[in-house]
């Protein structure tokens, strides 16, 4: 073991010492102070009711198929769309000017708009126009006024532009000189694009992608918004029929149940990249 492993092995020692401490002392605290609260006993009984929360977390727990599935749908378009996007962004043809333009505007205005109104203007506003037919897509199915399309658009849409941005920094991260050598080589634009620029620029943003997909992840509920019927909307029912918020609390947690594991995966991912490119591995 050399002496820069020997001391990243006990600095991490001492980062998890630390942590741990503080963790512990958080954790006393929160159960020894919350409990004294003045209105802890209505809070216990209207967030956190045992009866309750046993019987809707396996009520919730059936539709969650549905955000996966909603998720699914979503994530593949919205990688291939937002890469669209960055080589727009990208591109170097002056008579190629007018698509640049277009991404410039896509990714300009669909960043400025909040997810939640996108959804609101798509997953109304389309259907308003009186379409008429139906369809069938990846196990979802029904009119073309379903909230479970217009809301799967909606989506794709707003997160697009926020991938594009992360597809076009891994671009532009590409020493210029990579671009240099492969036309040296003969490379067209699109062969530099395709054979040296694009596998170097996706090492890169894995790691914010794979971000992006975990709140993708989490905002697949904001469709409930639209009537969509999935875990939070569910939820949603049963507490208005039971006058108890603890099936949010059983919703909050089956998300952490399904966001946790990606987010170790992330930081996973991160740390090994960051170890091969060199950068700290540190806390």
């Amino acid at each position: 073991m050399t002496r820069r492993e020997e001391w990243l092995r006990r600095q991490r020692r001492r980062a998890t010492l630390i942590a741990t401490a503080s963790t512990t002392f958080v954790v006393l605290a929160l159960v020894i102070l919350v409990p004294r609260a003045p209105g802890w006993d209505d809070v216990k009984k209207t967030f956190f009711d045992q009866d309750r929360f046993r019987e809707d977390f396996w009520t919730l727990l059936g539709y969650l198929w549905v955000d996966i599935k909603l998720f699914l749908t979503c994530a593949p378009f919205i990688v291939v769309w937002g890469l669209g996007l960055a080589l727009m962004r990208n591109t170097r043809n002056p008579a190629l000017f007018p698509l640049r333009a277009f991404a410039a505007a896509y990714t300009d205005i669909l960043r400025g708009i909040p997810v939640i109104l996108t959804i609101y203007l798509v997953g109304f506003g389309i259907p308003a126009l009186g379409l008429r037919g139906e369809f069938t897509f990846l196990g979802f199915g029904g009119r073309w006024v379903s909230p479970y399309l217009w809301g799967c658009v909606a989506l794709i849409l707003s997160y697009s532009a926020y991938v594009s941005e992360v597809f076009r920094s891994g671009i532009e991260g590409v020493h210029e000189s990579q671009r240099a050598g492969a036309r040296s080589l003969g490379l067209s634009h699109l062969q530099t694009m395709r054979h040296v620029v694009l596998p170097q620029a996706g090492r890169r943003v894995v790691p914010p992608l794979m971000n992006d997909m975990l709140s993708l992840q989490k905002d697949v509920a904001l469709l409930s918004l639209l009537g969509v019927v999935e875990v939070f909307r569910k939820a949603q029912t049963i507490k208005d029929r039971t006058f108890n918020f603890t099936p949010y609390t059983a919703a909050a947690v089956i998300f952490l149940l399904l966001t946790i594991p990606e987010t170790r995966l992330v930081d996973w991912y991160s740390a090994r990249h960051r170890k091969r490119t060199g950068g700290s591995v540190i806390g």
